[in-house]
């Protein structure tokens, strides 16, 4: 590893993760930990703690690491997202050789995609009123 890794942000949607990395010591285990609480306690859905152990995954690193995050607004699946773009920015600027890996599955991109707003005259953000001709 070439050097330990500072806070590092990850966003999707409306939430933000800050997520900090330390490589695992001799008698540590890697953990990870959420606002406070266990991995498993935080995210119950099996899809969002296999999104946030992507970037592992990809780097062959899992298991070296002890993960300490915080995160706030948005829901759970926003959470996940942004507590894997701050992992995977973590490992890329841990070890360069990891960048590409990361690159090549699209996970140092921030997803762009947001709630479209919703408009005057319009139940929702597309959906229109009923209309009628008479």
């Amino acid at each position: 590893m070439a050097k330990q890794a500072e806070i590092y942000v990850g966003r999707r949607k409306e939430s933000v993760a800050r997520v900090y990395l330390t490589p695992v010591t001799s008698g540590q285990e890697a953990t990870i930990t959420i606002n406070g609480r266990t991995f498993e306690n935080f995210f119950p859905n099996q899809l969002h703690r296999d999104d946030v152990n992507r970037p592992f995954k990809i780097t062959n690193t899992l298991g070296s690491f002890v993960v300490s995050a915080r995160v706030a607004g948005g829901g759970t699946t926003g959470q996940a997202g942004a507590v894997r773009l701050g992992i995977a920015r973590a490992l890329a600027d841990m070890n360069e050789e990891n960048r590409p890996l990361l690159r090549g599955d699209d996970l140092m991109t921030r997803d762009p995609r947001m709630v479209e707003r919703k408009k005057s005259g319009q139940p929702k953000a597309r959906k229109r009123f009923q209309f009628s001709k008479r």
